[in-house]
């Protein structure tokens, strides 16, 4: 989906008219016309301010154009209900609300991680807790947190 759809959809799912959005976020109504039209799209501080106001990820609001995964876990972040966010509201598509929530991370080493990796996660292979604990390390140790 387009820029311009999503932000009429949003728009509209929230039950406003363009004059309406336009007051919520400080624009003119013909801004977000223009928007829906394609003619134009928001700025970075606009999509910031949108993503607050609306509860949805910039990547949300841009057609979700690239694939985000926790850099912590490595768990594909596929709703916007399981990017985490900071204290003041913001969402944070580097982590998944498991691993980081209110400025703070659930796992303060990687070793922490991987006890709970090796005993919650399935083993179909049957393999041993060390050959889980390699297998799981070497794909941590390729995410931003753990470099």
């Amino acid at each position: 989906m387009e820029v311009k759809e999503i932000l009429k959809n949003l728009r509209e799912k929230n039950q406003l008219t363009q004059e309406q959005m336009a007051e919520r976020i400080h624009v003119t109504r013909q801004a977000v016309s223009r928007w829906e039209t394609g003619e134009t799209q928001p700025n970075t501080e606009l999509l910031k301010l949108l993503s607050r106001e609306f509860n949805v990820s910039i990547n949300t609001l841009l057609g979700a154009p690239r694939t985000l995964i926790c850099q912590c876990c490595g768990m594909p972040l596929s709703e916007d209900s399981m990017i985490s966010k900071e204290p003041d509201g913001h969402f944070n598509e580097e982590y998944c609300k498991w691993c980081y929530a209110e400025g703070k991370f659930t796992y303060t080493s990687k070793e922490s991680l991987l006890d709970f990796l090796v005993k919650a996660m399935p083993n179909p292979n049957n393999q041993t807790e060390k050959e889980r604990r390699v297998l799981f390390d070497s794909h941590l140790s390729q995410l931003n947190h753990w470099k």
